[in-house]
């Protein structure tokens, strides 16, 4: 372990960190208005789109300043009103960050739609929010047109390369480029985004200005520092904005950073753990508009000389999968990577460690409640399948039914408490579910706000992530989460991924049930199976080996790239249901 990694200046960090978070703040001055404003605006480069040519493959921070008033202006003249919901429905494009900052400094919702919704998704959402306008470009707007119908609210669709009830590329020219910005309030609503549960329908969560302020400390530790000088912050009066809400308290990077994440730009993990920070900081942020595949991560990372990326766990495992001597093939400048959205695995950890260069640093955080857990290499050690230590800033413990903390070893709820270590407000709460208080108090005992997720605390402070409350089940008296074989499973060159359900048992109540995607050209047979049920006996418990397993070309994936192990348990409660009344007949 080099010095940097074996030093741990977790205590000093957590002790000298202070929230300073103004009245008045607004997202679109922080990440684009203050930095348009400077002297370099015109050649500071705010986003690069991968696979264009020329001059259009860039756009400027001046650029995306102008662009945003026009954009600003076409709203305004189409009605949107302060705390008015905008949808966004598009891809990684320029028009998507000049939306959202027109949006912003309009003093309007942004509400960020992905382009795969389906038309009764899109129906869903745009109903519940009310939203008043949609932009969306080719890749939604035959959706979005067939359901406007069921929307009486949505008023208009501005099309960005097609026609719309306005067009973009057609009114540009005939609008302002000069806009005087809304003050917003740091606690006003900024963003609305559905989160979809376990149970009942997806549920909107309104996410205040000041939340960006509360996302830098786990964005800068969990990427390194992000080309920061990595001094220990003992004494720094925060990671936030000062107080005017235009100067960021650590001062720019000492080396040029780059971003990459494949994640939707339409999701927390696109739009607040990529887009957003990035551009707060002033950095260079790329964007494509296509589909991930191992090659097109390597390739994308070689060619603009990324230095920062957030890859899901699903992705590195494709990766190491296809490139298990990435090296050989590709010359990366990675000094940052940032995981989240399921357990990292220690598989997936000494791949990045030991092939790509970088300690993956392991995130945990929601929607609700994002960058609360996680690690930073350069400041404390991380350790391969954890989930971390409480990022700067959140006070975080794991507690049990009645909201007392758990003692070190014993599972409980991931919760964050409202206020820090200092008693100060963390700025990176939600406002509420939208339109939905009961759900919004049900989601809080006293001051904690809890996950649903379940983990363990070491003596350490280290969180070991045990799975969601809904994932975790019994068999035959055994509490098993699935993570944990999950995790074995991949480890087996067989093996691409794999989810662990409960498959319903008369005796047992359950017994554990794998669905695992072979890598190409392994045949999955029974000899196999028996291979995969020794791999798992050898690592982990005797009780936690699947004792049946099924392949399948893919596992269903929600759009942010986790696994959606509820629809495989539902298709084994119905299987079973159905063996219960044919047995009858």
């Amino acid at each position: 372990m080099t010095g940097s990694q074996a030093r741990d200046n977790y205590r000093a960090m957590h002790e000298g960190f202070r929230w300073l978070v103004p009245p008045d703040f607004n997202v679109a001055e922080a990440c684009c208005g203050r930095w348009a404003r400077r002297g370099d605006a015109a050649q500071r480069v705010a986003i690069r789109a991968h696979g264009v040519d020329g001059a259009a493959s860039t756009l400027t921070y001046a650029q995306l300043q102008r662009e945003a008033n026009l954009m600003s202006n076409l709203l305004a003249g189409l009605g949107v009103q302060r705390g008015d919901r905008v949808a966004i429905v598009m891809p990684q494009r320029f028009e998507t960050a000049i939306a959202y900052m027109a949006v912003f400094q309009l003093g309007a919702v942004a509400m960020p739609l992905s382009m795969l919704f389906g038309p009764d998704a899109l129906e869903y959402r745009l109903q519940d929010s009310e939203a008043v306008v949609a932009i969306c470009d080719e890749s939604s707007y035959a959706n979005v047109l067939e359901v406007r119908g069921q929307c009486p609210l949505l008023r208009k669709v501005v099309g960005v390369g097609v026609a719309g009830d306005v067009s973009w590329e057609g009114e540009r020219a005939l609008l302002s480029p000069q806009w005087t910005p809304a003050k917003t309030h740091a606690d006003d609503g900024a963003v609305l985004i559905y989160t979809s549960g376990t149970t009942g329908p997806p549920k909107g969560a309104l996410i205040p200005h000041r939340a960006i302020i509360g996302n830098l400390p786990g964005f800068v530790c969990s990427q390194n520092w992000f080309g920061f000088s990595p001094s220990p912050v003992r004494g720094r009066a925060g990671v936030g904005a000062g107080t005017s809400g235009a100067t960021p308290s650590l001062p720019e990077p000492e080396t040029q950073s780059v971003f990459w994440s494949p994640a939707d730009w339409a999701w927390t993990g696109g739009l607040m753990d990529a887009l957003l920070p990035t551009l707060y900081f002033g950095r260079i942020i790329i964007a494509y508009n296509g589909r991930f595949n191992p090659d097109l991560a390597f390739t994308l990372m070689q060619e603009h000389g990324v230095t920062h990326t957030f890859l899901f766990p699903t992705a590195l495992k494709a990766m190491m999968k296809a490139y298990p001597e990435p090296s050989e093939h590709f010359r990366l400048k990675l000094r940052g990577m940032m995981s989240a959205g399921e357990a990292v695995g220690d598989a997936v950890f000494t791949y990045c460690r030991d092939h790509l260069g970088v300690t993956v640093n392991e995130m945990f955080g929601q929607t609700e409640i994002n960058y609360v857990v996680g690690n930073c290499a350069i400041h404390w050690p991380a350790r391969a399948g954890s989930m971390g230590r409480p990022y700067p800033g959140h006070r975080v413990a794991v507690i049990d039914d009645a909201g007392n903390e758990c003692e070190v070893g014993v599972p409980g709820d991931v919760a964050v408490n409202r206020f820090d270590v200092h008693g100060d407000p963390d700025p990176i709460f939600f406002l509420g579910y939208w339109k939905n208080a009961d759900a919004t108090r049900r989601k809080f005992t006293g001051d904690w706000c809890r996950t649903g997720d379940l983990a363990t605390r070491d003596a350490d402070g280290y969180l070991w992530y045990q799975g969601r409350a809904d994932d975790v089940f019994k068999a035959a008296g055994y509490r098993i989460g699935p993570s944990e074989i999950e995790n074995c499973l991949v480890k087996h060159p067989a093996v691409i991924n794999a989810a662990v359900v409960p498959k319903p048992d008369k005796e047992r109540g359950a017994v554990v049930k794998a669905y695992v995607v072979l890598a190409p050209q392994v045949v999955g047979d029974a000899v196999l199976i028996a291979q995969l049920q020794d791999h798992v006996k050898g690592k982990l418990a005797p009780y936690e080996y699947p004792k049946e397993i099924e392949f399948i070309e893919a596992l269903p994936m929600t759009t942010t790239g986790k696994v959606q192990r509820r629809v495989l348990r539902l298709q084994e409660e119905e299987r079973a249901r159905g063996l219960a009344a044919s047995s009858r007949a």
